[in-house]
């Protein structure tokens, strides 16, 4: 591929943003904690509209969602932006040490967590996981 085209293709996809699922929203202070003390089934992603991880997860968690939409209809999925919240309440109680880390909980209880991975299967393991418990 000329490197042009390929640079000008990626800058491309890099400024039109990540991939975001329907199913998902985006944190606002108290949303998450609402969900949690309600004892649902949540998996926060902590993201960054500048890295390139948080991209590369956005990719695998949209192919995963389109793959099993009972994702979507037994998990709740909230993006929290790591500019805004990143040092916030909720990423301090939780003890997020970066951008790009997802989180599963049932209530208060965490189910599993990834920081920075990419691997789809990885991902899919996180998911499932989450989905168990979500009976």
């Amino acid at each position: 591929m000329n490197r042009r085209i390929f640079l000008l293709t990626t800058s491309g996809l890099v400024m039109a943003g990540p991939v975001r699922a329907d199913d998902r929203t985006f944190y606002t202070p108290g949303l998450a904690e609402t969900a949690m003390q309600a004892g649902e089934v949540v998996i926060l992603d902590f993201w960054a509209s500048w890295c390139s991880t948080c991209a590369a997860q956005e990719r695998v968690i949209a192919a995963l969602m389109a793959e099993n939409a009972v994702y979507g209809q037994k998990i709740r999925f909230i993006v929290v932006d790591w500019d805004q919240y990143g040092d916030g309440d909720l990423s301090r109680a939780l003890k997020i040490p970066r951008r790009s880390t997802l989180v599963a909980l049932k209530g208060q209880q965490e189910i599993g967590r990834i920081v920075a991975g990419t691997d789809a299967a990885e991902i899919k393991a996180l998911f499932d996981a989450a989905l168990a418990v979500a009976g």
